[in-house]
């Protein structure tokens, strides 16, 4: 199992800079970022730096950043097959690559990433250098130095620049690897190799974390920052794609959603999602989408998921909106080493001592049902759980009012610690649920907040409860 850890972890108490916003980039939906800039700014030397929470991991590529060049040459920074690589193309060939040794797999996380280039340099090993979370990579399965002095492709008037996505076709426009998770914090520093200490620092728990940096930076003629403030779709100052540097360098969205794609999950504040990486599944057929808030059992009939951040302590509350009829939504303990696992259907797997709400009306505990012929659900209708693990107590909710009597039960603490997760109960099953842990990825009508200010519910926070995020955690778990 991985639950919330490194970059953006639990502790975040310790800092007075919080990033509000992150933007939900989901591949199925071509989604993506473009500008063009129409003056020529530093080939050789400039840095991109940017905060990601990955979505989907395995043999896919997925782009952070690409400058496209005319005839098919460009720079690249990419996600491929879990590795980050940083490479520049031209019609013969690789003018430099680098691919990481490291992996990036950890859907829970919120990873940084500097690229700073200064092709000027003497030494070759310091015209491109990479940092993870605060550290330059010195380990790679690729590498190949620029020359001294090479025009890489960034910040070249008339070609374009995409986030989240690549122009890969030499002949005609082919926009693809569209990245899947989360983008916050993208800086863009034309003229300036800058370390990955300008942009962020390490806590007192040694975790790194974001500091404010743009005051102190100078962005030159088509440097950017993009926060992610403002809902508009066109490329101005009020959309989502808004260069608030000061250089009006706005971006223009391409199937970007603003009012549901922009979130509260950011580096400061990291919120859980589906865990694809502890999935069950017996044919292989579920599949995650929007930021891993959707689950879709694609006709698999023993799928099932928790969510990436699991408790011991504390009060929290959940929501989610059905997307089909037959399935479970509860919560799974991890406690003795259990794994999640739908052998016996649902995942009872090793024991877990699982508390559900499940299609049929009826509230079941270790796969028993206790509480029968209760309200049944359906498309659209919205669930939530509040879990009190101080008080061994869990409530179910079906569109603001509970469903049965609260539950009391001291295996709450015995299997400790414990996920929500959903599951599936037929083979026909396609989106069975859009879990909201406060980041929802669909509409909300009227909007809640826990005693905190955290979250974006449809229904009032119970008293006492607060949305699963990591400031909560730190505070309460």
């Amino acid at each position: 199992m991985v639950f919330t850890t490194a970059g953006g972890g639990a502790n975040q108490l310790d800092t007075g800079y919080e990033i509000e916003n992150s933007l939900r980039f989901n591949d199925d939906d071509s989604a993506y970022l473009t500008k063009t800039p129409s003056s020529t700014g530093n080939r050789r030397t400039w840095t991109f730096s940017c905060w990601f929470k990955l979505s989907n991991v395995g043999t896919d590529n997925f782009s952070l950043f690409t400058t496209k060049y005319v005839n098919g040459e460009s720079t690249d920074i990419v996600v491929s097959l879990n590795k980050i690589e940083v490479y520049s193309v031209g019609t013969s060939g690789y003018d430099f690559q680098y691919a990481t040794s490291q992996l990036f797999r950890d859907v829970s996380a919120w990873y940084h990433i500097v690229v700073a280039v200064d092709t000027t340099q003497g030494t070759d090993s310091n015209r491109v250098k990479i940092y993870i979370n605060g550290s330059q990579v010195t380990s790679f399965s690729t590498t190949n130095h620029p020359n001294q002095n090479f025009d890489t492709f960034q910040n070249l008037s008339g070609e374009p620049t995409y986030i989240g996505a690549s122009d890969v076709n030499v002949l005609s426009p082919a926009i693809t690897r569209f990245f899947d998770g989360y983008l916050s914090e993208i800086y863009m520093i034309d003229g300036t190799q800058h370390a990955a200490s300008d942009f962020g620092e390490y806590n007192d728990n040694g975790v790194w974390i974001p500091k404010n940096a743009s005051g102190d930076l100078t962005f030159g003629t088509n440097g950017f920052y993009l926060e992610f403030k403002q809902l508009g779709t066109a490329a101005d100052a009020t959309s989502i794609g808004a260069d608030t540097s000061g250089n009006d360098n706005h971006f223009s969205q391409i199937n970007v959603t603003p009012a549901v794609d922009r979130t509260i999950d950011s580096p400061t504040n990291n919120f859980a999602t589906f865990n694809p990486l502890d999935n069950d599944t017996i044919t292989g057929a579920a599949s995650f989408s929007e930021g891993n808030l959707v689950i879709n059992a694609n006709s698999d009939a023993q799928s099932g998921c928790p969510s990436t951040i699991a408790v011991s302590n504390g009060a929290w509350y959940i929501e989610g909106k059905c997307l089909s009829s037959t399935f479970e939504i509860g919560v799974f303990g991890y406690g003795d080493g259990f794994s999640f696992n739908l052998a016996n259907h649902p995942p009872y797997g090793d024991n877990g001592y699982p508390f559900a709400y499940n299609y049929g009306g009826n509230l079941a505990i270790n796969n028993s049902d206790t509480q029968t012929g209760l309200a049944t659900f359906t498309t659209n209708d919205i669930l939530a759980i509040a879990l009190d693990m101080d008080n061994n107590t869990i409530k179910f909710f079906k569109n603001g009012s509970q469903v049965g009597t609260t539950i009391t039960d001291s295996n709450l603490s015995t299997f400790a610690p414990y996920t929500f997760y959903v599951a599936n109960h037929t083979g026909s099953n396609t989106n069975m649920f859009s879990l909201n842990t406060g980041n929802p990825a669909y509409t909300i009508s009227s909007g809640n907040s826990d005693a905190n200010g955290y979250g974006n519910f449809e229904y009032a926070v119970p008293s006492g409860y607060y949305a699963l995020c990591t400031k909560n955690l730190a505070k309460y778990g």
